[in-house]
């Protein structure tokens, strides 16, 4: 009857419950106190990623920026005019009527600009057939009768369009300020494209983007990087402004992937992305964070974390909740492993009364649990 009764106390203390219920504990706590703040974890796998996180990238448009430029000016052969002033020439109205028709089939935000722009000046859409986007590059529909192109100005330059050198001051004086610029240009019969306008935006940088970096820093990111398919005198305007370590301009979805790609090798990388051309390299990367409020469906049902809002602090509050988890799953393993060992010790040398052992056993189980669930009161030092 005694060597059943320590047999019997042996087996209870040795019965590994709270050392296998610490992690679910603990990771389901973190998920759910992400999810209160409007952070949505896709699995716990990607919440150990993010605990691992030496390197982020950033999107520009609609994640270090606010993602609704407007329209500032048109340069036409005539000069350059402003919308926002009212009272257009013909030549910058019907280009910017032509220009809102074809973008208006887009989703890009520089897209959603024009096209408000135009409503704005009051203008009536002709009706764009035949769209064709060119990713990361620009678009192609017919409009009243004829063939218009619009995009970036590499892309206009791979079409050999004609005219480019005489806007090309204006729109160069135009980027150092900081604005993008998107050229415009109609096809003729011959196949030749020739310049008609080009449209400056602005955008403004999101206010929490001037302080994420520091504060990713401060949780041990080694570097911080922006990636735009933007002209290199915007970029290095937002770059500077943000405080990031380094940026790549003029990349197409694919050269972001390239890129992620050669980050990978340097550490875990996590891509913070919104847009359609941004799925590529949040699939890339290991962590993929989409901004869920302006953000595509693509982007969200690609990334494996997805931001519930346009708050972009979150993305240091994911890392720091990440990081702290791991802690306290640490914590949890080394007690629930240390109280088992104690447990079997007592019980094979000292005698442990079978009561004591129970009270050991489920004492530390309720522990690692409440434990655990500290995460869902998790608040950021900063905040």
């Amino acid at each position: 009857s005694a060597a059943f009764y320590r047999a019997m106390t042996l087996m209870v203390v040795a019965s590994p419950c709270a050392l296998i219920i610490s992690t679910p504990a603990t990771v389901l706590s973190a998920i759910g106190g992400a999810a209160r703040r409007g952070i949505l974890i896709k699995g716990g796998l990607h919440l150990e990623t993010a605990a691992r996180v030496d390197i982020v990238c950033f999107d520009k448009t609609g994640t270090l920026t606010v993602g609704r430029p407007r329209v500032t000016d048109i340069v036409t052969p005539g000069g350059s005019e402003s919308p926002m002033r009212g009272g257009l020439s013909g030549d910058a109205a019907r280009a910017l009527g032509i220009c809102a028709a074809l973008e208006a089939k887009s989703e890009h935000p520089l897209a959603s600009a024009i096209v408000e722009a135009a409503g704005e000046a009051g203008l009536a859409l002709p009706q764009s057939v035949a769209f064709e986007s060119v990713a990361g590059k620009g678009a192609e529909a017919e409009v009243a009768g004829e063939s218009w192109v619009v995009g970036s100005e590499r892309f206009l330059r791979e079409l050999q369009a004609e005219g480019m050198d005489a806007l090309l001051p204006e729109a160069q004086a135009l980027q150092s300020r900081g604005k993008t610029c998107v050229w415009l240009g109609v096809r003729a019969r011959r196949g030749a494209v020739g310049v008609v306008a080009v449209f400056a935006l602005a955008d403004t940088i999101r206010p929490e983007a001037r302080s994420i970096a520091t504060r990713l820093r401060a949780l041990g990111v080694k570097k911080v990087v922006m990636l735009t398919g933007d002209q290199r005198a915007v970029a290095a305007a937002i770059a500077n402004e943000a405080g990031v370590d380094e940026f790549r301009a003029e990349l197409l979805p694919a050269d972001k992937v390239r890129f992620v790609r050669q980050l990978k090798e340097e550490g875990t990388v996590m891509m913070v992305g919104d847009g359609v051309n941004d799925a590529p390299a949040l699939a890339s990367a290991h962590l993929g964070v989409a901004m869920g409020a302006a953000g595509s469906d693509v982007a969200m049902e690609t990334a494996d974390v997805v931001l519930m809002g346009d708050r972009l602090e979150n993305i240091s509050t994911l890392v720091g909740m990440a990081r702290h988890a791991k802690r306290v799953l640490t914590q949890n393993l080394v007690f629930a492993s240390g109280v088992i060992v104690l447990l079997v010790a007592a019980a094979l040398g000292l005698a442990l009364p079978l009561p004591l052992g129970v009270v050991g056993h489920e004492g530390s189980t309720v522990l690692v649990c409440l434990n655990g669930l500290r995460l869902l009161a998790y608040r950021p030092k900063n905040s």
